[in-house]
């Protein structure tokens, strides 16, 4: 699965949002979380290398902030990223 691919599944299971939102929304997180230069790369994981740490990191914070929560607690997910890749 790619970063893209996981937002997009994040926001049809966990939103109402129709499909032509979804893909706006979607770009709208690649570009946040600066993730253009491998939203098409796998994510990769034990077996197969993917994309980098930090990489993987602000695609599993873009995982949980597509559907715009009200709360979000991130301590983890952020600890090993630059100061302004965290901000």
């Amino acid at each position: 699965m790619t970063p893209r691919e996981a937002f997009r599944f994040a926001a049809k299971m966990r939103t109402s949002m129709k499909d032509h939102d979804i893909r706006i929304k979607v770009d709208h997180m690649i570009d946040r979380l600066n993730l253009r230069t491998c939203c098409n790369s796998r994510i990769g994981g034990v077996r197969m290398k993917g994309i980098s740490g930090g990489e993987r990191k602000r695609t599993s914070i873009g995982y949980e902030l597509i559907t715009d929560p009200c709360l979000i607690i991130l301590d983890e997910p952020t600890s090993g990223l630059d100061s302004n890749t965290a901000f």
